[in-house]
């Protein structure tokens, strides 16, 4: 498959987002933009967000971890599902009486302003990192599989990819996100599907024989109990997915803000609790084709790309869809796939920013009503352009499996928002609210000394994700040292 058609496949796929975004977007109004009505119908709220949820890190980053991780990334997940649990019948209540636009005006309500724009703060700069994760493993892709022939720069890619995402949201938002995430789920899960019975097929196998294989018994190995100190083994990943879920999706608003378009709170529990079962199996899905990725490959002598002259494993996915020999269906079925995969979190964050930015720090409903529209375009634009410097620094600083680097992230990013809520709706204290930013922050540089200790100096123990129920914690127990004393 040549540069050419991959970006004739690009420009078809993106004139069908933007006949969606023509139809959703007609009204060009605030609150279809921020919450689609509230006339989104669960089912396919919940479809559309295992696309969000999975996105171009999952699609190509998940089938690399297989290779020196094996299936160890289940456990996460596990621990995922019984997060979604938490999610449906605890936070969604709470914003659903509530009646929020954000999920961070609870924060106001309950503790008060600083409360409020601390956990708006943190939530913004976690959205920014992972959204800009996200875009930052399909824009290598392109890359190197598109733009290099024509000796484009990474920088112009990146600038390309946003111009894209902000054209066909600009004026929809949340509203235009449901519908065009309902189909970049089915390209996603269509594109994995094809990849596993073509790749298959030119191994003589059918997918019996695959599950059957003494090769796919090198990699499927799922639970890790023989080495607590190890970072995946079972109980750490367990745990670290089911604070990860409750973070990344319940205290994250741009998860929540699909689930807040639902007609209401029945649908939206509907939505979250079918999304997490679903998600379970896909994301095995995806583990089974990165073990067949590391088969294909080792049969047919296919070496791992290199990127800046070091194997990169989130790579090969693309490499052998595209220069292997398997045919244009699985060559046009990928880069569908991947599109979707990356434009389905992304486009979706953009709005979550442009959402959380005007409500939380500009304070969009006490401006002139006149106005209102012009800010939340402004806004927008802005929004876009701090993704695209963001995405341009990991070019040169990012050095890890993209999904191992985005759960990381989380573990410092997402610790105050824990603790807030945590804080909120398990204690009847009210606190200082002045010093809550300083409590958060606190917590945040204690949980980043904590992961930088290096593993000999804690006799071989290698901190995981548990670092982010610890880093809630931290932000528990401060808030609790300034809750107000009667």
């Amino acid at each position: 498959m040549t540069a050419s058609h991959i970006l004739l496949l690009i420009g078809g796929y993106f004139l069908l987002l933007l006949l969606i975004s023509y139809f959703t977007g007609k009204n060009d109004s605030n609150v279809d933009f921020f919450k689609a009505g509230k006339q989104s119908p669960w089912y396919l709220v919940a479809f559309g967000m295992i696309g969000a949820s999975l996105s171009g890190v999952t699609f190509i980053s998940v089938p690399g971890w297989v290779e020196n991780s094996e299936f160890s990334y289940m456990q996460v997940v596990f621990g995922y599902l019984f997060g979604y649990f938490v999610i449906a019948y605890l936070l969604l209540p709470i914003y659903y009486r509530l009646n929020v636009t954000s999920i961070y005006e609870y924060l106001e309500q309950r503790f008060g302003r600083v409360s409020y724009k601390t956990g708006a703060f943190f939530f913004f700069i976690s959205r920014v990192l992972g959204a800009s994760f996200r875009l930052f493993l399909v824009a290598i892709v392109l890359q190197q599989f598109v733009f290099d022939a024509w000796n484009v720069p990474f920088e112009v890619t990146v600038t390309l990819s946003i111009l894209l995402i902000w054209i066909y949201t600009f004026k929809g938002g949340i509203k235009t996100i449901v519908w065009t995430d309902t189909l970049q789920t089915f390209f996603m899960l269509m594109a994995v599907g094809l990849s596993i019975y073509f790749i298959n097929q030119k191994l003589d196998w059918s997918f019996a024989d695959f599950l059957a294989s003494d090769e796919l018994k090198q990699y499927n190995k799922v639970w890790f109990t023989d080495n607590f100190f190890a970072k995946n083994h079972f109980l750490k990943s367990f745990i670290g997915g089911f604070f990860i879920a409750i973070c990344m999706t319940g205290l994250d608003q741009d998860m929540m803000q699909k689930n807040l378009t639902c007609k209401n709170l029945k649908d939206a529990q509907k939505n979250v609790v079918s999304f997490g079962l679903v998600l379970v199996v896909v994301n095995f899905v995806f583990l089974l084709l990165g073990a067949l990725l590391f088969i294909y490959a080792e049969k047919f002598q296919i070496a791992t790309p290199l990127m800046d002259g070091a194997p990169k494993s989130d790579l090969l996915f693309p490499e052998i869809a595209l220069n292997s020999g398997l045919g244009m269906t699985v060559a046009i079925t990928f880069m569908l796939g991947l599109i979707a995969a990356a434009y389905s979190s992304a486009d979706s964050a953009l709005t979550a920013l442009t959402t959380s930015f005007c409500v939380d720090f500009i304070e969009i409903e006490k401006k002139e009503a006149s106005q209102r529209k012009k800010i939340r375009k402004r806004t927008h634009i802005g929004m876009s352009v701090l993704l695209i410097i963001v995405i341009i620094i990991f070019k040169h600083v990012l050095d890890k499996n993209v999904i191992d680097g985005l759960l990381t992230v989380a573990t410092y990013t997402y610790g105050p928002l824990l603790g807030l809520f945590a804080f909120g709706i398990f204690t009847k204290h009210k606190i200082k609210d002045t010093y809550a930013w300083l409590v958060a922050l606190l917590s945040v540089l204690i949980i980043f000394s904590i992961g930088k200790i290096p593993s000999e100096m804690l006799n071989g123990y290698i901190v995981g994700y548990e670092l982010l129920p610890i880093n809630g914690l931290f932000t528990f127990f401060g808030l609790w040292l300034i809750r107000e004393r009667k």
